[in-house]
């Protein structure tokens, strides 16, 4: 299959499938996927021009958000786009821009999907708009079995123990790395949000509907918990200025390091490809083996998980826009990218299937298609100037962490000046 590549305005621009000799117009695609994820997305594209004859053009950009709001002022919107912000995909919605795929999904393609997830593919209404193209389990904590041999803290009160107890021995506990240009801070939002999830769960919900001021003392409390175990001496390697300068992509990387720099990280499960590409002289790690992971610990609470998904939305309705997302919503367009082993679907029929072949794929597959306790994550939810607000301030407190309760006020000033209606209340 002929591809075609070129490079727009500094965005990777490549097309998959082109048109010569199809006759048939290619299907545009929005996404955030550069790299080895475009690589794999590129696979389930061309799983449906395989299928249909119908050839795809796809552009990756991890500045999707900004692209799609300038194509859309222009009026040249791709045919899919895939975001991973439910709020932000509502409020397309309302404007009509988001086209409703009653219709195009039949019943089957949707039963396929637990109620938790069918509600956020309808943006927290009843009104099938997007499907879950990919999701991550969040509320996890990483670390290698030859490195790490204790019992995995099953409290929160026994995970600060063993920090503390690592740091008094001379080891480093956390990875921690806050670039991810030009989301920098996310995976702070991550440990803030799993945090709250697990002390105050009757609040997290309406804390990311924009209910909860962020001056409440839940909130305070969680930033607070989140101080102790990664800014305490010892706790990450460089302290917390090391954590801001270092890549999220490359924290990991001191797991399989020798002698180990760290001992423990909080990541979602999209590390895991992270972890297969890191070089040593045994070679790749191998899941299981090498790295495996534990529940975040909770505080005596009921155990939920955080998860995270990206949804592809329809912005043209055309007969082939249309075939495309029943292909992605489908079994056999949702097999193909999690054969890979680092990215999970959460169609219930791929769960015991020949798909996922370790234990720790199969624990977060089962738990993201089959799990009843999920909520999703948090700034994901909320509207894009205070998922802003919140990453800078995360960076803002890892560098002056005194500054706590200004930050808290400004974020709160942001909460204030955002409308109702553009907050999207999706309970756990």
């Amino acid at each position: 299959m002929m591809r075609c590549v070129g490079l727009v305005l500094a965005v990777v621009l490549l097309v998959s499938g082109c048109s010569a000799g199809t006759g048939a117009e290619p299907v545009t695609v929005l996404g955030s996927w550069t790299g080895d994820e475009q690589a794999a997305f590129l696979r389930v594209l061309d799983g449906f021009t395989k299928e249909t004859g119908i050839p795809t053009n796809y552009q990756g950009t991890r500045a999707q958000s900004q692209v799609l709001r300038g194509d859309l002022q222009q009026g040249t919107p791709p045919d899919v786009a895939v975001l991973s912000n439910p709020a932000e995909l509502a409020g397309y919605a309302r404007t009509g821009q988001l086209k409703p795929l009653a219709g195009v999904l039949d019943a089957g393609a949707t039963a396929a999907y637990s109620p938790q997830w069918r509600k956020l593919q309808q943006l927290g209404g009843t009104t099938m708009y997007t499907v879950v193209v990919k999701a991550d389990l969040k509320s996890i904590v990483w670390y290698s079995p030859d490195r790490f041999r204790e019992a995995p803290p099953a409290s929160w009160d026994a995970l600060v123990a063993t920090v503390r107890r690592l740091s008094a021995a001379g080891q480093q506990p956390w990875c921690l790395g806050m670039g991810a240009p030009p989301n920098s801070g996310f995976p702070g939002t991550d440990w803030l949000e799993d945090i709250l999830l697990h002390q105050a769960p009757e609040k997290y919900g309406k804390w990311a509907a924009g209910e909860v001021a962020w001056t409440d003392e839940v909130v305070r409390t969680a930033w607070q918990s989140w101080g102790t175990l990664v800014l305490a001496p010892g706790a990450v390697g460089g302290g917390s200025t090391a954590a801001l300068l270092t890549s999220f992509a490359d924290a990991g990387r001191g797991l399989f390091a020798d002698p180990p720099g760290c001992l423990l990280e909080h990541l979602g499960s999209f590390a895991i490809g992270g972890y297969l590409g890191a070089r040593r002289p045994a070679g790749p790690p191998v899941p299981d083996r090498d790295f495996r992971f534990f529940p975040f610990p909770g505080a005596g609470k009921p155990a939920r998980s955080e998860v995270s998904a990206d949804l592809a939305g329809m912005f043209r309705d055309t007969p082939a826009a249309r075939r495309l997302m029943v292909y992605l919503a489908g079994e056999q367009g949702q097999r193909i990218w999690p054969s890979g082993g680092t990215t999970f679907s959460v169609h219930q029929r791929l769960v015991g299937q020949d798909v996922y072949r370790s234990d720790v794929t199969q624990r977060i597959a089962t738990t993201l298609a089959k799990g009843t306790d999920l909520c999703f994550d948090a700034s994901d939810l909320m509207p894009s100037a205070m998922t802003s607000a919140f990453y800078q301030a995360v960076l803002e407190y890892l560098a002056h962490p005194d500054r706590l309760d200004t930050l808290l006020g400004e974020l709160e000033q942001v909460r204030r000046g955002i409308g109702r209606e553009q907050w999207l209340d999706l309970p756990c």
